[in-house]
């Protein structure tokens, strides 16, 4: 009896101990060798920076917190290669957000972190401004580590328990529902994760539609929300991503007998205006350097074929030379190279069954656009057949030595531009970012263009090669996000809030997915759920002026 009653107290006293958070908030799943519960008052999916500003929040309000993140690394995009922050009105960013930005300036205020290049040299290129307070200034552009540093040191500061490489189960038993409550997740390590609250701050929207809740993937019909710029827009330029002059889109130029060349799709682009299921398409965000100390040589990818680049020896020989606008500046000699031109590092029409596909097949997906990535890239430092000039100034950048040294100097994060979105209380739509509609309850701000990259490469009917989906349309002033696009329909899920995969349409997403937004509605989000477990109601039940007062005395940017 002593025995069994020692082994059970022994058993009680291993589960408590697997199911206690580290202290230092850094947790490795595959170091857990057995399966665990762990309880907070507010779970959150994701690792992107909108999943670090809602966790802080909830911390700061007081409540227990546990971020799950499939990513070892923290920051999405933020700390991935997108280090020319999109900004917009750079007024309207306010709260958790702008202190971001405020510890990157702080960073490059130290003449450490000026390895390969002098600060003088560098200038104000990091659109350095004063906050609307003037107690503090901001750094936009940044290098990827340094971003990725103020994120571990706001887990460590705020004492946030973060379990990294944790993977939704995304199977009808990964997701356990009383009502329309959530009651927990399991992981694919088996790991449980009970809480109060959740949030879904992934780009996929992977725990909204394990739980669900309604969502849209692809462009809708102009006709649904009374837009302009959604849905197909052929014969639609409005960023010079497009060809300028005439190419044939196959093998032998002229014959279409001979076959498309590749990267070129054989489907009509549909009806403009129509819906359709395709979405803009992803890239990854390169750190480049031309330090000759500080470069590695743009890799042969496996399975290189430099056939699938003729395309791109067709458009020089029109005359286009637009290849570096896009190399930006960020410090220490670097870019953050971004697509730019017809054909570019945008894999277009590659990403459609990205945002439902399986985690295996979101690996491929990724998989294969690194590969035509570096090919692009190998091809234009090393292919004889490219101009000269062009081939000879390539030859002088590499990828950065120093970033993303744990992955072959490669980005850890894909550029998803958009994926699943959801359906929720409120849908943001093209009239609400121009001024058009009023936006109700607002719980932040987005000021940037209607920003869509190309969704597909086809052949037009007088048989040249066009690309279609690249819109910039400009709002004339910043406008309001409503507290109910970041909430599911309360029958559908009544303890979810969701501010990245939020609720809009195409086309307004265009604008609000902007890094420094994303931050922002995490912080809101958070801010609602604590106050609606505060108030004992649901996050579609809070009265919002509780929620406005907390956001208003936290920072946040409400309206003009």
């Amino acid at each position: 009896m002593r025995l069994k009653h020692s082994l059970s107290l022994l058993a009680l006293l291993f589960a408590l101990t697997a199911a206690t958070p580290p202290v230092d908030g850094s947790q490795n799943s595959t170091s857990n060798h057995r399966a665990a519960v762990r309880r907070a008052d507010v779970i959150i999916y994701g690792g992107t920076s909108g999943a670090i500003t809602a966790a802080m929040q909830a911390k700061k309000m007081g409540k227990s917190v546990i971020v799950v993140s499939p990513d070892k690394h923290l920051g999405g995009l933020s700390s991935g290669g997108l280090g020319f922050t999109d900004t917009g009105n750079k007024s309207v960013i306010g709260g958790l957000s702008r202190e971001f930005y405020h510890r990157l300036y702080q960073h490059y205020q130290k003449p450490e972190n000026w390895k390969w290049q002098k600060q003088s040299e560098y200038g104000n290129k990091g659109q350095g401004t004063p906050a609307m307070d003037g107690s503090n200034r901001t750094m936009w552009i940044f290098e990827p580590h340094a971003a990725e540093q103020v994120f571990e040191d706001f887990v460590k500061e705020n004492g946030l328990t973060v379990y990294r490489d944790e993977w939704l189960d995304r199977s009808s038993k990964g997701v356990t529902k009383k009502g329309d409550k959530i009651q927990s997740f399991r992981t694919l390590s088996g790991n449980t994760y009970e809480g109060k609250m959740f949030i879904d701050a992934t780009y996929e929207g992977d725990l909204m539609a394990a739980a669900g809740v309604s969502y849209h993937v692809g462009r809708e019909a102009n006709s649904v929300y009374g837009e302009q710029w959604n849905g197909v827009q052929t014969e639609v330029f409005q960023h010079g991503h497009h060809f300028k002059k005439p190419v044939s889109p196959y093998k032998v130029p002229g014959d279409p007998k001979s076959g498309l060349l590749p990267e070129v799709s054989a489907e009509p682009p549909g009806e403009k205006g129509s819906g359709d299921n395709k979405i803009q398409a992803y890239c990854f965000r390169l750190c480049m350097s031309n330090h000759p100390d500080n470069r590695v040589p743009f890799p042969k990818p496996e399975g290189y074929d430099p056939a699938r680049y003729e395309l791109l020896l067709r458009v020089y020989d029109t005359g286009w030379d637009e290849t570096f606008q896009k190399y930006d500046p960020i410090p220490n000699r670097k870019t953050d190279t971004n697509n730019h031109g017809p054909f570019s590092t945008d894999y277009i029409g590659k990403n459609y069954d990205y945002p439902e596909a399986s985690y295996e097949r979101r690996r491929e997906i990724i998989k294969d656009h690194e590969r035509y990535q570096k090919g692009l890239l190998y091809f234009m430092q090393n292919d004889p057949r490219m101009p000269a000039n062009v081939r000879e100034q390539m030859q002088q950048w590499g990828l950065a030595k120093d970033e993303f040294t744990d992955n072959g100097n490669w980005p850890h994060q894909i550029y998803v531009r958009e994926a699943r979105r959801m359906t929720g209380e409120f849908v943001m739509t093209e009239p609400h970012t121009l001024g058009k509609k009023e936006v109700p309850q607002p719980i932040g701000m987005g000021s940037y263009a209607l920003d869509a990259h190309n969704a597909q490469r086809y052949v037009k009917a007088d048989g040249y090669v066009q690309n279609e989906g690249d819109i910039g349309v400009h709002p004339d002033k910043p406008y309001s996000i409503a507290y109910g696009s970041i909430l599911p329909k309360e029958k559908e899920c009544s303890n979810l809030l969701v501010p990245v995969a939020m609720s809009s349409s195409h086309i307004a997403y265009g604008s609000i997915r902007m890094e420094p937004v994303f931050m922002i509605l995490g912080q809101s989000a958070a801010t609602a759920a604590v106050l609606a477990l505060d108030n004992k109601v649901s996050p579609q039940k809070l009265p919002y002026e509780k929620l406005r007062a907390v956001l208003l005395k936290d920072g946040q940017r409400l309206e003009l």
